[in-house]
Formats: C-alpha cells, structure tokens, sequence
C-alpha cells in the first residue's frame, strides 16, 4: 500500500446559524437570555433543595442531581455558542472539540439514567407505598446517583472511542 498524505485537523469551522451580524446579536440576546434563565432556575431548585428540610426526600434528592446536570450541560454548551455569536472567526480547535462532546455526552447520558433513577423511585413510592421508607433509602439513593453518573461516563467512553477512531481529514 502507497503512503497517503497525513495530516492532522487542528480545528473545526463552525458555520453557525447565521452570517448576517444584526441577526447574529438578535441570537445573542435571545441566547443569552434563555441561558440566564436556565442557570437561575437550576440553581434556585438547587439552594430551595437544600435549604428546607422537608425536601431532603430521595425524589428530591434525584431532582437536585438532575437540576446539577443540567446546569453543567448548559455550561459546557451555551458559553461557546454565545461567543460564536460575537466573534468573526467561528472556530474551535480539535481538542476543545473533543472536550465538549465528551463533556456533552456524558451529562446528557447522565440526565437519561437520572431520569429512569426517578421513574423507580416513583414506581416504588406509587406501587409500594408502606414498603418506601424502607426500600428508598439513603444509602440505596446515593449509590443509584453514582450509578447513573457512572453510567453516563461509561455510555460516553464507549461513544468517544468509535468516534474519535474516524479519520478527520
């Protein structure tokens, strides 16, 4: 077999939603806005969770992890597209790429296993409601939060490494 040419991808050109600037700050804004809102939101579910008592429930519990990953999906997302927004250049390099995806997929599993951790719980608590206190405890929450961020990483590892096998020339 001959020798190809090898070359690596430093970086990605983001072609984006739009090349017209008035309507690139009309996204900025409107962006901007419904990322404020998602980041307040998420961490007023968060601090109300924490600080009344009577919430310290497992269903509670599971909504403040899920509340968590979202703000951190969030996060890992909007920041760039935001500045994509206000910039000429629309790159971004091959490793802050790499990065985002893993970082995206794996929150993303994650609130997927959280989801389906919430749904047992209230399975348990609508089927079996006099044996609840005694199957939902804390010890079984905890470990099915870990379980579902672990599976998510698990779920992204196994995605991240057939993608990034491609050849990207």
């Amino acid at each position: 077999m001959g020798r190809e040419n090898q070359s690596f991808v430093d970086e990605f050109v983001l072609l984006g939603l739009s090349q017209d600037a008035q309507t690139q700050i009309l996204l900025f804004v409107l962006f901007f806005i419904v990322y404020i809102l998602t980041v307040l939101g998420n961490l007023l579910i968060i601090v109300l969770i924490l600080m009344d008592s009577r919430l310290h429930t497992p269903m509670y519990f599971f909504l403040r992890n899920l509340s968590f990953a979202d703000l951190c999906f969030s996060n890992s997302i909007v920041p760039q597209v935001l500045s994509h927004f206000l910039v000429k250049r629309k790159t971004i390099s091959f490793w802050g790429c790499v990065t985002q995806v893993i970082v995206s997929l794996q929150i993303g599993c994650t609130e997927c296993a959280l989801l389906a951790v919430m749904s047992y719980d209230r399975y348990v608590a609508v089927c079996k409601p006099l044996h609840y206190s005694t199957i939902m405890t804390q010890q079984l929450c905890l470990q099915l939060a870990l379980g579902s961020w672990a599976s998510g990483l698990l779920v992204c590892l196994v995605d991240i490494a057939v993608a990034f096998h491609l050849p990207y020339r």
